[in-house]
């Protein structure tokens, strides 16, 4: 499975978006880092409180990143398309929350990881289960 991931990003039907997927998915990461201190460490929320918060505003502008560029072929135009497309990527990414949050979780409480260095490895191992899905449902 991981050799084909890997495959795909080089060559395939999906190499392109799997590309621009994964450089959205980067740049939003980085951003749910920063968000996820400033909550942390500036605000002094609990850990996975700041994460929720990070993760849900960073689904948004995901989805408007991918949607202009990563799936430009099947991008949803218009309000209703656009608006539908925002709820079923929430749906789908919202379902990844708890995935994220679980890995997050077992590797600062049981795994003795600093918090942020947690959050990145939750968020690549939820990155190819919301690759999928979006790929399959919200632009389908």
């Amino acid at each position: 499975m991981i050799r084909s991931v890997l495959r795909n990003l080089t060559s395939g039907p999906i190499a392109v978006q799997m590309r621009r997927f994964v450089v959205v998915g980067a740049l939003t990461a980085g951003i749910q880092m920063g968000l996820l201190w400033s909550f942390v460490d500036v605000a002094g929320v609990n850990y996975l409180i700041g994460a929720t918060i990070a993760i849900e505003i960073t689904i948004i502008l995901s989805y408007v990143l991918n949607n202009a560029w990563t799936f430009q072929a099947s991008q949803n135009t218009g309000t209703t398309d656009y608006l539908t497309g925002l709820l079923k990527t929430n749906l789908v990414r919202g379902t990844a929350i708890p995935i994220q949050l679980a890995v997050l979780y077992a590797l600062v409480e049981w795994g003795s990881l600093m918090y942020l260095v947690a959050n990145a490895i939750a968020i690549f191992l939820s990155g190819l289960y919301r690759f999928v899905l979006d790929s399959q449902w919200t632009w389908g």
